[in-house]
């Protein structure tokens, strides 16, 4: 186990502790964090869940796939360390890791 701090676009911030395997969306959308919707269900297919990984975490976290690009670069709030939340999976790795959340999803 470990903790993931969601960071609403006003600075808000939600820690969430999580589980192994589940992604940033799942955890997100059964804690109650708003501004993550992840209405595709997590198949990277709507860009609902759309969060900005900290600089500190890019290495760790990795870059978007190819699905990913997708998808988010259609955002007018895509970044550099933009990324799909359904396509973040939680691991011992990401303990500590935070994300902003853009001020408008798709």
């Amino acid at each position: 186990m470990g903790t993931i701090t969601f960071i609403e676009h006003d600075g808000t911030e939600h820690e969430v502790e999580f589980v192994d395997g589940s992604s940033l969306m799942e955890l997100a959308t059964s804690n109650g964090v708003p501004g993550i919707d992840g209405d595709c269900g997590g198949e990277a297919s709507c860009g609902t869940c759309h969060v900005i990984v900290d600089d500190a975490w890019i290495a760790v976290a990795g870059t978007r796939s190819d699905v990913e690009r997708q998808m988010i670069e259609m955002s007018p709030e895509c970044a550099a360390n933009s990324r799909l939340a359904c396509q973040l999976k939680a691991c011992p790795d990401l303990d500590g890791l935070k994300v902003r959340l853009p001020e408008f999803q798709m």
